[in-house]
């Protein structure tokens, strides 16, 4: 059974709750009392009738607009092969456990040095994660398609499941040339 919070947990409750700052100030409530002024500002002017339903706008986010596209699919015949045995990975990467950067910087040599030997297609393991959305699983694409890899990678596909499934992508490699 629950029990209610202590003396103690309010009193650590109000420290915290007293350093906190809002990220946008608020608007003042259509009904306040707070105004002895008997003109509305501008302010109030502005927000809706009591009675009406306010419209949600969305907020911009401050972060710049990633315009990086998505790494193109693995080609459908080299996929089959791949998750069939029938080609063979040439090399594989496993980033469990890393933090995100030197996860970034270890695929970014992998890669590399993938092109550079000629590979066709290798296997990059980022696990799961906690609950199974992990920040090296949901990065990994993003990072294939930044530009010191991208000119490097052919195609990006969730690798079949005995190869890890959705904890690990195939990524095709282009020829050198």
């Amino acid at each position: 059974m629950k029990r209610g919070p202590d003396v103690e947990d309010l009193r650590l409750w109000s420290v915290i709750a007293s350093t906190v700052r809002p990220l946008r100030p608020s608007l003042p409530l259509v009904g306040s009392e707070s105004g002895a002024s008997t003109k509305p500002s501008p302010a109030k002017s502005k927000l809706p009738p009591k009675h009406s339903h306010p419209t949600v706008t969305p907020q911009r986010s401050a972060l710049p607009m990633k315009t990086n596209k998505a790494p193109a699919d693995v080609e459908a015949g080299l996929h089959r092969r791949l998750s069939r045995d029938r080609e063979l990975v040439a090399a594989r990467i496993d980033l469990h456990g890393m933090t995100q950067d030197a996860a970034r910087a270890a695929l970014t040599r992998f890669i590399a040095r993938s092109t550079e030997e000629g590979w066709r297609a290798v296997l990059v393991i980022t696990g799961k994660g906690v609950s199974g959305d992990g920040v090296l699983r949901r990065r990994a694409p993003e990072w294939l398609a930044e530009p010191p890899i991208r000119a490097h990678v052919a195609g990006v596909s969730e690798a079949h499941r005995r190869h890890g499934g959705e904890g690990a992508l195939y990524v095709a490699l282009k020829r050198r040339g």
